[in-house]
């Protein structure tokens, strides 16, 4: 089968897609500029290619075991995806599987077996409502979600089971996953072969052993409530659902002597649609249940008002068991999005706060002691992350990572202090880097895995902020072509992010999407554009009103003032040529391409909208199923108001449509739809489709073509195919 070459420190093959040497292409290209014209995409004159700039290796998934010094994580190369390991004390990066294809299939829940023996990860994709699981290659055996193990670097891995969600043991000895809508164990010696341990009413997740291995808690979603469950897998007796009520319980966490469980309970959020501001709730609180005898308590209720809704960070749990019996938990009663403690004893004590501040906190992890939270945050640098330390019963917090670049996923590495680390830079990638306790950072990279990365041709992105229609501060990333003259206008873009519960960085992104999307605003500025990324209300990193913004997404479409804003703020500078103005992002960005194309034609020459949503009350339906426009007339109507749908009498500039046909979060029939629409009034458009590929293109090969076909209609819609 085809396969693509592992990271290794000799050059690549010299196949791949490079710039032609200059020297016979002169006369042809004299005559070009006699003429007045400039070459097209993959020309000779570019600083470097879509292949370059996509070619850096994305990590992902950091794991650690800190008793035994040992790192693992996911490096996504090209489309072929393989776990990496390092070990103390050199941490030396080691490739221990060989998945060569472009095949889409993803790596996630990686798992280090305790005594060093392997790892465990899950290979595949979840199925959609109909389940049918990922098939980019459109294969025609089908795919699944597994699980697989890898002993040592060299090994071949071998599947285990079918299944996700997947839970080891404390003692490495038994496996615990999800397959079906049943919780099932497996034994990790050889010849070993799954067992049903429960067949349980809705859906079962979050699993989590006890310190002893003996009992595994879950959560049983169940719609308008959750459980929290607990059974013991070898003895085939019932379930116990721990302090059962009208409320969603989720996120348990065992206590270290194993005798409760804490977890958050919430209201059900009856009324409540997706992509509409939400800035007060029931409030949500802190349980604690004595797993023998089920007795249970509040140990912390959050107050009314601000943070009454919760909301979450990235991180293992939302609840930490940390060191002196405290619990630590993401809170916004400021209108930040901070972390606190509180005692397990207490009960309506007053939390601490870790993290005070006017900023906000996004991924979370215990110490190997158990006496530090180590967390980033975009503390004094609102348009980065860095890695900070603070202790769990409160006191200062320490910046471990200082500087330009961006860090997130802090682990503990072993137990002396040493911390990992996911980074990157404005012109750098991102990598797994370590910090040992009084040391130096140190990148966790193999040789030779930057060698076609054109770091030196990059450009640093400049922090901008300027105001939306309506007077709202809007922060931006402005990326300037390196060859600008003075007296120089410039073809610009605008981009949006998705979400919109996102924020782009100074740098490339933490999440594969956007660290893609980062490399093609990068892209845009080699060929001449200025890039003006946009982190428009609704999205996070701001605060709790900037994200929970009055009127936005389906309840009025607020953040069409910072579409027009930056509109404006570009068609304002001296290096921007205000007649060749374009925008593009995707899914939610794709909206608001669509947005500013329906209602700014005028504006706006002409956009790119990957998978963007069109109708809200169509994607409301994707997300709540339940969902009957017809019975929330007034809702609806409005909801409708806010898409572009509405404004398509209006629309002039022409489009470019993609979309992958298996999307999960925006239904492939918003393009269809759009497209019925927009010939009616024709409106100029074209399309790229990609046959089973879902939201976030799983193949490397279909980046490229969209970001290809992207580059060459811009270049013929604002350039005028100069």
């Amino acid at each position: 089968m085809p396969r693509i070459p592992r990271l290794q420190p000799t050059p690549r093959s010299s196949a791949r897609l490079r710039a032609p040497p200059l020297l016979p292409f002169l006369p042809f290209l004299a005559l070009l500029l006699l003429l007045g014209l400039h070459p097209g995409p993959g020309s000779a004159q570019e600083s470097f290619s879509l292949e370059e700039i996509l070619s850096a290796p994305f990590p992902s998934n950091l794991v650690s075991h800190p008793g035994t010094g040992r790192l693992a994580w996911v490096f996504n190369h090209e489309g072929a995806r393989n776990v990496w390991t390092a070990r103390a004390p050199d941490f030396e990066p080691r490739q221990v599987t060989d998945f060569r294809e472009d095949d889409g299939e993803g790596i996630s829940g990686l798992i280090l077996i305790p005594d060093g023996s392997g790892i465990l990860f899950s290979r595949g994709g979840a199925p959609n409502a109909r389940g049918e699981f990922p098939n980019p290659r459109s294969l025609t055996q089908g795919t699944e979600l597994a699980i697989w193990m890898v002993d040592a670097p060299g090994s071949e891995p071998r599947r285990l089971a079918r299944g996700g969600g997947a839970a080891l043991s404390p003692d490495g000895t038994t496996l615990a996953f999800v397959r079906s809508g049943e919780i099932w164990t497996l034994g990790l010696e050889a010849g070993a072969e799954a067992q049903r341990s429960a067949t349980v009413r809705g859906s079962p997740g979050s699993l989590r052993w006890s310190p002893d291995g003996t009992r595994l808690a879950f959560v049983s979603g169940r719609g308008d409530h959750s459980f929290v469950g607990v059974l013991e897998p070898d003895d085939g007796e019932a379930v116990t659902y721990l302090d059962p009520s009208l409320n969603l319980d989720r996120s348990p966490v065992w206590s270290p002597d194993g005798t409760r469980i804490a977890f958050i309970r919430a209201p059900y959020p009856r009324g409540y649609l997706p992509f509409t501001p939400v800035r007060e709730a029931l409030p949500w609180s802190i349980r604690v249940v004595e797993v023998g005898s089920g007795e249970g308590r509040t140990v912390w209720t959050a107050p009314e008002g601000p943070g009454s809704a919760f909301h979450g960070v990235s991180a293992e749990n939302q609840l930490l068991w940390g060191a002196g019996e405290r619990l630590v938990f993401p809170w916004e009663g400021t209108g930040w999005l901070n972390l606190y403690s509180v005692p397990v004893a207490g009960s309506g004590a007053e939390p601490t706060a870790l993290t005070p501040g006017d900023f906000e906190v996004q991924f979370v992890a215990l110490s190997a002691d158990g006496e530090r939270i180590l967390y980033s945050s975009n503390q004094d640098d609102m348009d980065r992350q860095h890695v900070w330390s603070v202790p769990v019963s409160g006191g200062p917090a320490r910046l471990l990572t200082p500087g330009t670049g961006i860090e997130w996923s802090p682990v503990s590495a072993d137990e002396t202090g040493t911390v990992a680390f996911l980074a990157s830079g404005p012109t750098t990638p991102a990598r797994p880097e370590l910090l040992p306790a009084g040391g130096q950072r140190q990148r966790l990279l193999p040789e030779g895995a930057w060698d076609d990365f054109p770091a030196d041709r990059l450009v640093e992105p400049e922090p901008v902020i300027f105001p939306a229609s309506d007077g709202l501060s809007i922060h931006g990333q402005l990326f300037l072509p390196r060859d600008h003259r003075p007296g120089q206008r410039h073809p610009a873009m605008l981009f949006f992010h998705g979400g919109s519960r996102r924020q782009m960085l100074l740098g490339f992104h933490h999440r594969g999407y956007y660290h893609n999307a980062y490399a093609f605003n990068q892209y845009l500025a080699s060929r001449g554009y200025v890039v003006l990324s946009v982190n428009y209300r609704s999205g996070t990193g701001y605060g709790m009103e900037f994200r929970e913004a009055l009127n936005y997404g389906a309840r009025g479409a607020s953040e069409f003032n910072d579409v027009t804003g930056a509109g404006v703020y570009l068609r304002s500078r001296e290096d921007v040529d205000p007649d060749r103005i374009g925008l593009w992002g995707g899914s939610y960005g794709g909206y608001l391409t669509a947005l500013g194309l329906a209602r700014a034609s005028n504006l706006f020459r002409a956009g790119v909208d990957l998978h963007g949503v069109h109708d809200w009350n169509v994607v409301i339906r994707n997300f709540v199923s339940s969902y009957d426009a017809t019975a929330r007339e007034e809702f609806a109507e409005l909801a409708l108001r806010s898409s572009p749908m509405a404004d398509l009498d209006t629309w002039r500039s022409p489009v470019l449509l993609i979309h992958g046909d298996d999307d999960r979060n925006v239904p492939f029939s918003e393009s269809v739809d759009l497209a019925v629409e927009l010939r009616k009034r024709d409106v100029e458009f074209e399309s790229l489709v990609f046959p089973d590929e879902v939201h976030g293109f799983l193949l490397h090969e279909n980046w490229l073509a969209a970001y290809r076909a992207a580059a060459d209609f811009l270049h013929r819609k604002l350039e005028g195919g100069r």
